[in-house]
């Protein structure tokens, strides 16, 4: 392919860090590639995410991508929205970076040796939920801004910690502030923290092919799809408060040979005000085939148990 690929982005650091990482790969494969710069309503609000509305991060990136300033665009997977965009494929899901959280405190504490009424700095009702099921006596304050923001808050004594997916900070190359790696007993992520969604227009078939061979991870694609379909199912948005984690793992089938699953883990919080919180937990594991369906599978056992207060008016579908 001779033509130059142009490559959509937010142009924050993490942003154009983590499409660095798609065009490298492009260009070690002999391609020309161009970065492009785009400005989204979410880099231009310091509001929360909830308030500012769906596809905050991604809607501008893509309508990019449909009016053909640009080829590809890059999003964290984890900001898409659920439903498919008419016009536009997932062509892509690289290699995914370590999905969990990781706490960041003052005197390399670590969660369990924060102080009751330790101040938690936060923008997700993800993390809050299950910071709060904890019962550890934290008070968790809401937070916006890129990582040096929220750190800064750390390192200049307004907050006790700060939780961040720990993917973004490795990117940066700032893993070393990292007090402790959150385990996801503790606290599941995001569903598709940690990974990237590479998309192109879908009459776009040479760029399609190009990047399914060069830049797709089957594992990664597989674990990720289970954890969307859990979140899509539960008609809930990226803020909402809801945690997956899959994982592709081998297992030995009834005649001894081996073969790949999918496990995955999910939580929903059915409750989230001063009182408290009721965190719902559910796990199961299929064929690595069926990802989607065990996605759909865990929501409806999570539904089961009452998570259908994450639902309802005022929710949109992510």
């Amino acid at each position: 392919m001779t033509r130059t690929i142009r490559i959509g982005t937010r142009g924050s650091a993490l942003a154009l860090t983590q499409t660095g990482t798609v065009a490298d790969a492009l260009r070690k494969a002999g391609q020309e590639v161009e970065i492009v710069k785009v400005s989204t309503p979410g880099d231009r609000s310091s509001a929360p995410i909830a308030e500012i509305g769906v596809g905050v991060f991604t809607s501008a990136l893509r309508e990019a991508l449909l009016n053909k300033q640009v080829d590809v665009a890059v999003h964290s997977y984890k900001d898409l929205p659920t439903a498919p965009e008419r016009g536009i494929v997932l062509a892509a899901v690289p290699p995914r970076e370590d999905p969990r959280d990781a706490l960041i405190a003052r005197d390399g504490l670590t969660l369990g040796e924060l102080p009751p009424g330790a101040r938690i700095g936060t923008g997700s009702p993800r993390r809050t939920a299950q910071l709060r099921a904890l019962g550890l006596g934290f008070e968790v304050v809401p937070i916006r801004g890129n990582i040096d923001t929220r750190l800064n808050k750390v390192f200049d004594g307004e907050l006790d910690a700060v939780v961040l997916a720990r993917a973004g900070l490795a990117r940066l190359g700032r893993a070393d502030v990292i007090t402790e790696t959150l385990d996801p007993i503790q606290m599941l992520p995001a569903p598709a923290q940690g990974a990237l969604a590479v998309e192109c227009r879908v009459d776009d078939v040479d760029i399609e092919h190009l990047l399914r061979s060069i830049v797709d991870d089957e594992a990664t694609r597989a674990a990720v799809t289970a954890e969307r379909a859990m979140l899509a199912a539960l008609e809930a948005g990226c803020s909402a408060p809801v945690g997956a984690l899959a994982e592709v793992v081998e297992d030995l089938d009834a005649d001894g040979s081996v073969i790949e699953n999918v496990s995955l883990r999910g939580v929903a919080a059915a409750g989230l005000d001063d009182e408290g919180v009721q965190l719902l937990r559910a796990s199961a594991v299929a064929g690595k085939s069926e990802a989607e369906q065990l996605g759909r599978d865990l929501a409806a056992e999570l539904l089961d148990l009452g998570a259908g207060a994450l639902s309802g008016p005022g929710r949109e579908s992510r």
